[in-house]
């Protein structure tokens, strides 16, 4: 049962307790419970709501940093990882395999905020050995729902 209530639950985190519990074909109290669980057990991490920034007036940055890093004896990645993620403009860092060792990605209202951040915060941290930038230009599909507008024709405006 938690498997499917985690499915539902990561396809539609607003949906209600009841309908919940009447496609897994039990009661309101058993499917709270579980999630209370999962929620408790840190399984159930939160409940963010995907925004597509382009549809408002927010100018929205998003960047995707390769890192390198010397990682430190007895901690490992770990310490580094850490420091990466308090920082409140990190939304995102994953431990890769492969030519860098993470994958940052972080939201700034610029591409100079965001430039700022790398040459100031985290380049400058001891274990980083090495930084590569990458700004994301357009979403088509993030965290599994598809962001493209339906209607034909629609392109993407270029203005020099």
């Amino acid at each position: 049962m938690r498997s499917a209530i985690l499915k539902m639950l990561e396809n539609n985190s607003k949906i209600d307790l009841y309908d919940l519990a009447v496609m897994l074909g039990t009661d309101e109290a058993v499917v709270l419970e579980e999630i209370e669980k999962m929620e408790n057990e840190g399984v159930i991490c939160g409940y963010p709501t995907l925004i597509n920034w382009d549809k408002t007036d927010e100018e929205k940055v998003t960047a995707l940093i390769e890192v390198r890093v010397t990682p430190q004896r007895g901690q490992g990645f770990e310490r580094m990882a850490e420091r990466i993620t308090n920082y409140p403009e990190v939304k995102a860092v994953y431990l890769m395999s492969g030519a860098f060792d993470f994958a940052v990605f972080l939201e700034g209202k610029t591409l100079k905020e965001v430039s700022m951040f790398v040459t100031s915060k985290l380049s400058t941290l001891d274990a980083v050995a090495s930084t590569s930038t990458h700004f994301v230009l357009k979403k088509y599909k993030d965290h599994g729902i598809i962001l493209i507008d339906k209607v034909q024709g629609n392109r993407m405006k270029v203005t020099l």
